[in-house]
């Protein structure tokens, strides 16, 4: 009986420094730099991004950041962003010297905060190929939007799709982000491999639903885009 009321007592802790965290970078290698940038890229992160700081890298098929390098640092607390302190010398030096010069001025940063409530796979359940839809919320409406996701969870659950959800945080528009892990790989979007997302929403709300929910859509998103992005072991951390 003590053991559990101890762990009651964890729990807001536990809540409060939850690795739930993921920051993000995008870098866009110069159109003739391309081989240069990556062998740069690749050696920058084994020799300075390992163990809570290693760095997952994609690169981006398709969509307006095409051609771009979509990096990922976490998941993390809030807590050990704070507290990581000013990099390395040395580090700042090597980005600058070495990977830096092959790259465009272009760029993005951020954080994303992933949702146990809106995903329906584990934030550490990861796949080589995945689909990002970027949904930019209208002002006011954002309580409204996560009820959508709630609704699109049901389907995603009956159907077997892996999808994890993230809120973008202090970094920019309000955004919410769902990423399709495709376990099984591209065939995941062959036509017949599930059925159409409006079919698999009425079965699981009811016939109509789909219709209701594009109506509600439209209320509480300002826009959205898509694109997909395929792993790049070889340029991560090792």
């Amino acid at each position: 009986m003590r053991k559990i009321f101890l762990l009651c007592l964890l729990v807001p802790i536990i809540g409060m420094s939850q690795n739930n965290v993921v920051s993000t970078f995008r870098a866009f290698p110069k159109t003739d730099r391309l081989l240069e940038f990556e062998k740069a890229l690749a050696s920058h992160a084994q020799k300075y991004h390992t163990g809570d700081w290693k760095w997952r890298v994609f690169y981006i098929e398709t969509g307006p950041d095409a051609g771009g390098y979509h990096i990922t640092e976490g998941p993390l607390s809030w807590e050990q962003f704070d507290k990581r302190g000013d990099l390395s010398a040395e580090h700042t030096l090597d980005w600058a010297k070495n990977v830096s010069p092959h790259t465009s001025e272009r760029g993005t940063t951020g954080y994303s905060v992933y949702s146990t409530e809106l995903s329906n796979v584990a934030i550490t359940d990861y796949s080589d190929k995945i689909i990002i839809t970027h949904m930019f919320v209208k002002p006011g409406m954002i309580r409204e939007a996560n009820d959508l996701v709630r609704k699109l969870k049901k389907a995603w659950v009956a159907s077997n799709e892996s999808v994890a959800v993230y809120n973008v945080s202090l970094s920019g528009p309000p955004q919410i982000v769902t990423v399709n892990r495709l376990k099984q790989g591209l065939k995941e979007l062959s036509p017949g491999f599930r059925k159409p997302m409006a079919e698999r929403f009425d079965e699981v709300h009811g016939a109509g639903a789909w219709n209701y929910y594009l109506a509600d859509y439209a209320k509480a998103i300002e826009s959205r885009w898509s694109e997909m992005l395929s792993l790049r072991a070889d340029l991560g951390s090792k």
